[in-house]
């Protein structure tokens, strides 16, 4: 059983990369905070008797339920209430923060010049569009296994799919976000 004080360490450790996984699937900076907050929430209310070790997994599962709750809540929404906003681009308001790029807590970071600042701000800028593109289960797949770290098996299983259909949902959103980002002049 998870103390509230390991309950709490976990929810702040996973914080950002679940707001960012949430946010690269609703496209709404808003939209994704509400997710992973209800996610946080259903966590704590139905699953802090479990066992520290199984939370990951179930988080992440919270966190897809979720977010496909949303979009079947948007698609009720908008067949029913057509109205002119909803046809507004998805481009944001320019207020997104990337994680983790602008933070310069490094010694090797001061050094870098502003035009260096730039270019690394404005590839990361290209990832995120091209990961945003992905087909929502490829951009699934591919978040959870490269940016959550967990494994074909774990993957699977936070998906709800075969651990074939993972790989093959990953392999193409490589192939995908290579082809994009080549044509950009982005080489890994």
């Amino acid at each position: 059983m998870a103390s509230d004080s390991e309950l709490s360490e976990f929810l702040k450790n996973v914080e950002k990369k679940a707001f960012k996984r949430a946010y690269y699937h609703v496209r709404n900076e808003d939209a994704a905070l509400d997710i992973l907050q209800d996610s946080m929430i259903k966590l704590c209310t139905n699953y802090a008797d479990k066992p520290v070790a199984e939370l990951p997994l179930l988080f992440q599962r919270i966190l897809s339920n979720t977010m496909l709750d949303w979009f079947r809540r948007q698609k009720t929404r908008n067949a029913l209430f057509a109205n002119l906003s909803d046809f507004n681009s998805g481009d944001g308001d320019g207020d997104f923060d990337l994680l983790e790029v602008t933070a310069n807590t490094s010694n090797e970071a001061t050094s870098e010049s502003a035009e260096q600042w730039i270019g690394r701000v404005q590839t990361l800028e290209h990832i995120e569009t091209a990961v945003m593109a992905l087909p929502a289960r490829q951009r699934e797949a591919f978040l959870l296994r490269y940016w959550e770290e967990l494994d074909v098996a774990e993957t699977a299983a936070v998906m709800g799919c075969s651990e074939g259909s993972v790989k093959t949902h990953c392999s193409r959103a490589i192939q995908a976000l290579s082809k994009t980002l080549g044509t950009q002049g982005i080489r890994p």
